[in-house]
């Protein structure tokens, strides 16, 4: 039997995951972006987030796209890294819920070292060996936008924590993790809560939903934390926010553009907490993008439908 090629554009450390999971497939590197034709009778595409040019993608496929490719394989859940003509053809499907445990795990950190000051109480000379007012989580409450499964990953942790989870959500199905409450709008959860956690898809109509408007609605001395991304936050009025005390902390992991120009305000503000879009580099994330990618292989190789298939009506 012919050995089924897969184009990988993943780092070594992915692919050898990859190669562990994957059978008696070839997984051959290839350069992110498909800048180069694909090897030859390559039928599925492991596809890295596309680098923006001046902050565009590319407008044109590559000529011969999509080659012999029959199945595209994302490694991430949102699909706005990605150019749209890689949608057109072949079947595409996506990282959905590979990352939720790192996502879940960085958010309450985020959350712990808001309220325990980490890491400005540590100390590193006698004189400043004084005590420090901290804050509780427990007994606060923490607002979810968006809530699949990185909200399922993490509400639990919250509510073990003593937290209240309050959420939206898009879509009609109920909210399965019991003790969350799900509430009418944006507005309503930003005026309850004390902490946010941003976990929506970048769409046309999550595009700067964190703007003044919304802001203007948020409890006095929230903290926002964006794992999702940056494309959400309107950073003019999330500035606005920061220095008139609206919002008290923003933890960011993601920004827009990634990475931010120099200079940017982020990299300095005294109430910004940034980092460099790294909340999903853990071995788990790793090792179930490469079990999923199995899993689908298997569906891929008797005919089978693919699980996670991109939905460009929703953005993910």
């Amino acid at each position: 039997m012919t050995r089924l090629v897969v184009a990988s554009q993943l780092p070594d450390l992915f692919n050898s995951v990859f190669a562990q999971h994957a059978g008696d497939a070839d997984i051959i590197a290839v350069p992110p972006g498909l800048t180069a034709p694909l090897p030859d009778k390559a039928r599925v595409l492991v596809a890295a987030p596309f680098r923006k040019a001046g902050g565009v993608l590319p407008a044109k496929a590559p000529s011969g796209w999509p080659y012999d490719v029959e199945w595209v394989q994302l490694v991430s859940v949102g699909i706005d890294f990605y150019p749209d003509w890689l949608f057109d053809g072949p079947v595409v499907t996506s990282a959905r819920g590979s990352s939720a445990v790192a996502l879940a795990e960085f958010a309450m950190a985020a959350i712990l070292a808001d309220a325990k000051r980490l890491p400005e109480i540590w100390i590193d000379k006698a004189e400043r060996w004084a005590p420090q007012p901290l804050k509780l989580i427990a007994g606060t409450t923490l607002g979810l936008v968006g809530f699949g499964a990185i909200g399922e990953a993490l509400a639990p942790r919250a509510q073990a924590l003593g937290l209240k989870v309050i959420a939206t959500r898009r879509s009609d199905q109920p909210i399965p993790t019991p003790g969350v409450e799900r509430v009418a709008d944006l507005k309503t959860l930003l005026a309850r809560s004390d902490h946010v956690v941003l976990a929506a898809p970048a769409t046309p109509e999550t595009h700067h939903i964190i703007g003044r408007d919304a802001l203007a609605h948020a409890k006095p001395g929230l903290h926002l934390i964006n794992i999702a991304r940056g494309a959400l936050i309107d950073d003019e009025a999330l500035l606005e926010a920061l220095e008139d005390g609206r919002v008290a902390r923003a933890s960011l992991d993601v920004t827009h553009p990634e990475p931010l120009t120099e200079g940017h305000p982020y990299y300095t503000h005294p109430r910004v907490r940034l980092s460099p879009h790294t909340s999903v580099h853990t071995p788990d994330t790793r090792i179930n993008l490469a079990t999923r990618f199995a899993e689908n292989l298997a569906r891929f190789r008797s005919g089978a439908p693919l699980a996670d298939v991109v939905d460009l009506s929703r953005g993910y």
